[in-house]
């Protein structure tokens, strides 16, 4: 379900907005540049500018055993995407510096980019994220604040939820922030990897989710076509055209939106198609398979991000937002 601008999320962020006062800017040397926190209605530079962590709130896990906080940042640059690896430059304190932060950011501000876990005795502890980019550092330090408290499974007031999502037929179900690994994959340097998770923007039954096919997904056009496939009320049919029949040959606009992002890595992944548009209409017993590839240029350690967005302008708001990391070993 697409969600509304409703008065509640705006409340929320409000709220984030204040979080950007707790950043901190620490001059590094005589000859980096100046540390700064910019002016409220300043412009983004194409290159060179500060990139600032951003506390975005934090809630109860979804079997309740612990809590999550979310964090995002904002890349002050246009064009540069800066990567940052983990160390004295990208550091979690105390404990750290790895709390499965990302390494690397892209322009913008990139909102609930990932989520860490702590147990329910965490108090009022607190954690201090440091960031150097540009050779300018900015700090964030975030705890279990009453007034950044977040309902990340359903939004009180129009009652969405965010979408579903499962990495193969017999995998758990998930929704909302997820911490750590959902799955580990192996890759070879140059060889397309296969990438897929299943999606629907209700929550289906269990039943449904055990009657899954693929979909043929197509990056171009954007409008979803009657050669993709999804199962409508038991019924295989193209997801295109579910409420006309599959003889129908009109596209429709995605409902969801599957991306998939380089978190952290040596080196260039290459997502084909890096936005997979899925039609659902809505139906909680709709679930459609969102196909891609990915292509690493050199070894090591990857982590991927996948989220599936309820509409496709790159903003879902604090809720009601999925996403969960895959780690890939490539050789």
């Amino acid at each position: 379900m697409t969600s509304s601008r409703c008065p509640a999320v705006v409340a929320a962020l409000a709220i984030v907005t204040g979080a950007w006062a707790g950043l901190v800017a620490i001059p590094t040397s005589a000859q980096a540049p100046t540390a700064r926190l910019p002016m409220p209605l300043e412009p983004f530079g194409d290159a060179n500018e500060a990139v600032y962590p951003a506390f975005e709130g934090w809630g109860e896990s979804k079997d309740g055993t612990s809590y999550l906080i979310v964090l995002g940042y904002k890349n002050r640059n246009r064009r540069q995407t800066v990567e940052v690896p983990i160390g004295p430059h990208n550091r979690i304190e105390p404990d750290g510096p790895d709390y499965g932060q990302p390494t690397v950011f892209e322009p913008g501000r990139q909102t609930s980019v990932f989520a860490l876990e702590v147990p329910k005795d965490f108090g009022t502890r607190k954690l201090t994220w440091t960031l150097v980019a540009n050779g300018q550092p900015a700090v964030v330090t975030f705890y279990l604040h009453p007034e950044y408290r977040l309902s990340f499974y359903k939004e009180e007031s129009n009652g969405n939820e965010p979408p579903q999502m499962r990495f193969g037929p017999n995998e758990p179900m998930m929704s909302g922030p997820h911490a750590g690994f959902a799955q580990t994959l192996t890759a070879t340097v140059g060889q397309p990897l296969p990438l897929a998770l299943w999606a629907s923007d209700a929550p289906p039954t269990e039943k449904n989710w055990e009657s899954i096919v693929s979909a043929q997904n197509r990056p171009k056009p954007p409008a979803v076509r009657r050669d993709q496939i999804a199962i409508v009320n038991g019924q295989v049919m193209g997801a295109g055209n579910a409420a006309r029949g599959a003889g129908a040959a009109t596209a429709r606009p995605p409902d969801i939106t599957v991306i998939w992002k380089k978190m952290r890595g040596p080196g260039r992944v290459t997502v084909t198609p890096p936005r997979v548009p899925l039609v659902t209409q809505g139906h909680r017993d709709t679930v459609v398979e969102a196909s891609a590839t990915a292509t690493f240029s050199a070894p090591g350690e990857y982590v991927l991000r996948a989220q599936p967005i309820e509409h496709d302008d790159g903003f879902d708001g604090l809720c009601c937002v999925s996403f969960a990391n895959v780690k890939v070993i490539v050789k």
